[in-house]
């Protein structure tokens, strides 16, 4: 049936709803059918075209219609030129019908274009596979717990309607399905461990490159207020968990991306105008106990590592080279893609970069042409101080933090739109902004007074106390500070941020946005309620996260040591698998063989009463249902048989009826003896 004829014709109206337990067996089947399949597209509808999700919803409402009304199904010529429109959106969307986000648009139309053709039980199959395709394309988006379960749902949902389709006589319950699926998917569950815990793997099991989204707020460019944005987002930026003492939080730094040139707008990557000889190096002198961690970052968009401050020795980081810039940054060869740990030391003590002048240093000092007059004027008067014309790098840093402290200026996540001065604007009219704001005047403002500068951005601070022995850094720590270069000494770290809002470094009391509705609602109730629910879901994702996405092959050989394996490779890893896997093979081999000598207990009541009815003379065959049985007994013995046919009316409803029985009712079976005993007597006579 056409579209249009659908839409003109007498069933253009809702059908009436009947109440699921009148529905007719199909169409409860179909209608549960299309909510698995709508569960399992949803969390997709983020990654969709608008159109997709429209067009998607439609055909299975129409579907679900038409299951209600027990109407017919579309022809095959309008689906194709459904298909055809959909292929060509898909084109217009992406600009190609190759790669994941046009493939998994394809495939969520193909699924609901093939709900309006269910005509038989191949048709069926195929929508049950289309399904547990697109389970999978879900972790090609994201990997995390609550994707997991909700696809879980998805594959019960699933294995239930594939059981229903495979039960054709009688009314089975859902809830009977379901719990056969559930059996069947908890048989499967050991091969699944074994599979995940020795199959041989190369990186972790859910490396899925994340086509240059990034999870975290890092960024290699920095414009004022960027990093204020990052700021507003909750999300878990990396985990660490120390080994002996917890430093304090005013020294969790973790240095990101330094940005030294500037265009007067924007903050870039310094590009170097002096031959490396003449470029300062990194120069690292480290004093005191190195304080060892371990650290799961979440995926990032860039190539760096955002280790505490400072890391001597690169981290061991599977499948990646990781190497140290010449200012102090841990890069590694590719952006990450993937969630990734590791265990790093650092010393909070140190020093680097030269502690004479060098002619690279001049690139430090580089400020645009034309930008921020007063603050150039400010600066050439802060030289003709009596006290600071001499000054150098530490007395002159000391100075502009005295002033941030006492000139009125105010920590904001909301400073507003600064002009093309900005810095102007920053330090002598509006005196309000973020730590990108703070620590980008200072640079500005030091260079203009002679001493080479730069901005480091990362994370500063941690959830204050752990969760699951972990501590939780997360994109709001996102921070930016300064360094200055000091004779003698190096580069020196320069908070000014500490000077505004000193809680913020010192006890990692960060700006929060205004809650929404339902955290709100929340707090409101109980302040504390929230943070708890937030700590333990956080708890339960970090487990997922160690033990399931970072599953990788020196856990794998871990494993193999803890069960006595001296010297763990691949061999002995393929061995044991094929040998577990063979063992459990012959297990469920023997079980089969059992089974199938098994008499099943429908069985055993059907050869018995068969038996019975064959001794009152009944012609009783195995293909009979009771109801054909019941009618041969009223045709030969009447009234006198009336009590057996209705007992075996009663066997048709328990065997194959809506309320179908997993067991023979025992009760029953003791009624045809009677039965079956009171009627030959009577013929007898």
């Amino acid at each position: 049936m056409a579209l249009s004829s659908f839409l003109s014709g007498p069933g253009w109206r809702l059908p009436r709803w009947p109440g699921w337990s009148r529905l007719p067996r199909e169409g409860r089947d179909t209608l549960f059918l299309l909510g698995v399949i709508g569960w399992t597209v949803l969390p997709h509808v983020p990654h969709l075209p608008a159109w997709c999700t429209a067009l998607t919803a439609l055909m299975l409402l129409w579907r679900a219609a038409l299951a209600v009304g027990n109407g017919p199904l579309p022809g095959r010529w309008l689906l194709v030129a459904v298909l055809a429109v959909a292929a060509g959106l898909t084109f217009m969307s992406f600009r190609t019908l190759l790669g994941k986000e046009p493939g998994v648009t394809m495939a969520v139309v193909l699924m609901a274009l093939k709900t309006l053709e269910l005509r038989a039980r191949r048709d069926a199959f195929v929508v049950f596979f289309l399904g547990f395709f697109l389970v999978l394309t879900h972790f090609l988006y994201s990997q995390s717990l609550g994707v997991a379960v909700a696809m879980l749902v998805s594959v019960w949902g699933l294995l239930t309607a594939l059981v229903l389709a495979h039960m054709p006589v009688g009314q089975p319950s859902l809830k009977q399905a379901a719990r056969l699926a559930g059996r069947t998917a908890l048989l499967g569950a050991p091969i699944m461990l074994l599979l995940f815990l020795l199959f041989p793997r190369i990186g972790p099991l859910w490396g899925v490159p994340k086509d240059g989204v990034s999870a975290t707020g890092l960024s290699d460019r920095m414009r004022l207020g960027q990093v204020a944005e990052v700021a507003l987002d909750d999300r878990v930026a990396l985990r660490l968990r120390f080994e002996g003492a917890v430093p304090p939080p005013q020294s969790l730094y973790f240095r990101g991306p330094v940005l030294a040139a500037f265009d007067g707008s924007e903050w870039r990557p310094l590009l170097p105008h002096f031959p490396p000889a003449q470029q300062p190096q990194a120069e690292l002198r480290t004093t005191g106990p190195a304080l060892r961690y371990e650290m799961t970052t979440e995926p990032l968009r860039l190539p760096t590592l955002p280790l505490l401050e400072t890391s001597p020795t690169a981290p061991q980081i599977e499948g990646y080279r990781v190497r140290r810039s010449q200012d102090l940054q841990w890069l590694v060869d590719r952006p990450l893609a993937e969630r990734l740990r590791f265990r790093a030391e650092a010393h909070l003590r140190f020093e680097h970069g030269p502690r004479e002048p060098l002619p690279g240093l001049q690139d430090y000092l580089a400020l645009p042409a034309g930008f921020n007059p007063r603050t150039l004027e400010w600066a050439a008067a802060l030289r003709r101080e009596p006290g600071l014309a001499e000054a150098g790098a530490r007395e002159l840093a000391q100075r502009l933090m005295r002033h941030i402290r006492e000139g009125g200026y105010t920590y904001t996540l909301a400073p507003g739109e600064y002009g093309r001065d900005a810095i102007d604007e920053f330090w002598l009219d509006r005196k309000e902004g973020f730590c990108e704001h703070f620590a980008a005047a200072f640079v500005v403002l030091m260079r203009a007074l002679g001493v080479p500068a730069r901005i480091v951005t990362g994370y500063q601070g941690a959830d204050p106390l752990p969760v699951d022995d972990y501590f939780v850094v997360r994109q709001s720590d996102a921070h930016a500070w300064a360094e200055y270069w000091q004779a003698g000494s190096g580069w020196v770290r320069a908070d000014p941020t500490a000077a505004v809002a000193p809680d913020r470094i010192q006890r990692s009391l960060r700006l929060a946005p205004p809650p929404g509705l339902v955290a709100g609602t929340i707090n409101a109730v109980s302040p504390q309620l929230m943070q708890r629910l937030r700590e333990a879901w956080e708890a339960i994702d970090n487990r997922w996260n160690q033990w399931v996405l970072n599953y990788s092959r020196g856990q794998q050989f871990d494993l193999l040591k803890d069960l006595g394996v001296e010297a763990p490779d691949w061999q002995t890893l393929a061995t044991l698998l094929v040998t577990a896997l063979s063992t459990l093979a012959l297990i469920g081999a023997a079980w089969a063989w059992w089974d199938r000598h098994r008499i099943d207990p429908w069985t055993r009541q059907r050869e018995a009463l068969l038996a019975a009815l064959r001794r009152i003379g009944i012609a009783a065959d195995a293909q009979d249902t009771p109801g054909t049985l019941a009618r041969r007994v009223r045709e030969r013995h009447g009234s006198a048989g009336e009590p057996l046919a209705a007992l075996l009316e009663t066997l048709q409803a328990q065997r194959y009826g809506r309320e179908a029985r997993r067991t023979p009712d025992p009760s029953l079976t003791r009624s045809f003896a009677a039965a079956t005993r009171s009627l030959a007597a009577t013929t007898s006579r």
